[in-house]
């Protein structure tokens, strides 16, 4: 009987060793760590940012000209038709103010925006501004959650951003933003004018993965703060659609410009006037004012109390340089105006050429007062 009960108070100690050295091991140890890292600087910004995004779904109004054998008989028409599109977005206001890109809501005749969790409303377009690719809906709400906008002026080639977004319509499925982590992979990147209408300039990088849907949704940083604007991705190939690591956000810092003056406006006023009316200098020009060279554009007509008058240009100024840019005809100006996403009130600095002297001066961009603008 003795002998038993000093073999279970045996068995008890060593149990209770063996459990206190489980405990204390370095598998153990490896065990809890593992277990606390999971939740990363990563974690955080993605559980802090996903209340703000939103998935845009979208019935767009096409129209595509009727073409048949018998049209040389007939007058041509359009044939109007229905696309569904999709995107995302991000709420900047507790009343229901939501970013996005232009090209995910262009022609829209129904817009549905799907809040985190599954709630959904009707929006209005309340702006686009079509240079920029930005455009701002309104939701009706109240107490909503909505981001911060960080600074894009400062980012760090190689750290984390996060893209969150709808990809392929997934947010309807679970009600919840996908997201994909990477680094800043470039920032300050330039494509300029684009066949669609779109100024893609100081664009940020990264190769967190974009796919069609992300479109119009944020670019986080760790922290969670927005940084840019998901807007598109380059495939490699005109054959795959898909992300190969090299998707492009607009840098926040211009987007808080366009959506202040969407969201007072309803636009971005970018149609100007200058009243001045310039030709291309050719050879026999460049003889009879004895110009250096064929470079610029001449200057053949300045309207009468317009900015080019007020800024001191004359009949016979030539054009070298416009924000020190050369330039060889007119939509080279116009190029360089877009390209720096001027607008009415801003002004150019130009470069002239006038009676073999070298002139700057600055001339400011004015409202149009007809429906001509431009130069």
């Amino acid at each position: 009987m003795h002998k038993r009960i000093l073999a279970i108070v045996i068995f008890v100690l060593l149990w209770i060793v063996s459990m206190k050295y489980l405990v204390n091991s370095p598998t153990s140890e490896k065990i809890i760590s593992i277990d606390s890292s999971r939740t990363s600087a990563i974690v955080n910004a993605i559980e802090r940012a996903s209340v703000w995004v939103v998935g845009i779904n979208v019935t767009q109004l096409k129209k595509k000209r009727n073409t048949s054998v018998w049209e040389p008989f007939f007058f041509p028409y359009a044939r109007t038709y229905k696309v569904d599109n999709l995107g995302s977005g991000v709420l900047v206001s507790e009343d229901g103010y939501v970013i996005t890109n232009a090209h995910v809501v262009e022609d829209a005749h129904e817009i549905v925006v799907t809040l985190m969790g599954g709630a959904r409303y009707e929006a209005t377009l309340v702006g686009i501004d079509n240079l920029t690719d930005v455009a701002v809906l309104k939701i009706d709400g109240k107490s909503l959650p909505f981001s911060v906008l960080g600074n894009s002026d400062d980012l760090i080639v190689g750290e984390w951003a996060i893209a969150l977004g709808n990809p392929l319509g997934l947010f309807d499925v679970s009600h919840q933003p996908t997201a994909t982590a990477g680094i800043i992979s470039g920032y300050d990147l330039d494509f300029g004018l684009k066949e669609s209408g779109h100024v893609y300039q100081d664009m940020i990088q990264t190769d967190a993965s974009i796919n069609p849907g992300n479109s119009g949704g944020p670019l986080v940083n760790s922290n969670g703060d927005v940084i840019g604007i998901n807007t598109f991705i380059l495939t490699g190939s005109e054959h795959t659609s898909g992300s190969v690591g090299i998707g492009f956000a607009i840098p926040v810092n211009r987007v808080k410009e366009v959506f202040e003056d969407l969201k007072e406006f309803g636009k971005v006023e970018r149609n100007y006037n200058t009243g001045i009316h310039v030709q291309t200098v050719d050879r026999f020009i460049k003889r009879y004012l004895r110009l250096p060279s064929e470079e610029g554009v001449l200057i053949r007509d300045v309207e009468k109390r317009s900015s080019g008058e007020r800024a001191g240009l004359q009949i016979g100024d030539v054009i070298l340089r416009v924000n020190n840019r050369k330039v060889n005809a007119a939509n080279d100006i116009i190029r360089i105006i877009d390209e720096g996403f001027l607008k009415v009130g801003d002004s150019v600095y130009l470069n002239l050429w006038r009676d073999g002297e070298s002139i700057n001066t600055n001339m400011q961009l004015e409202e149009p007062k007809s429906k001509t603008w431009g130069f």
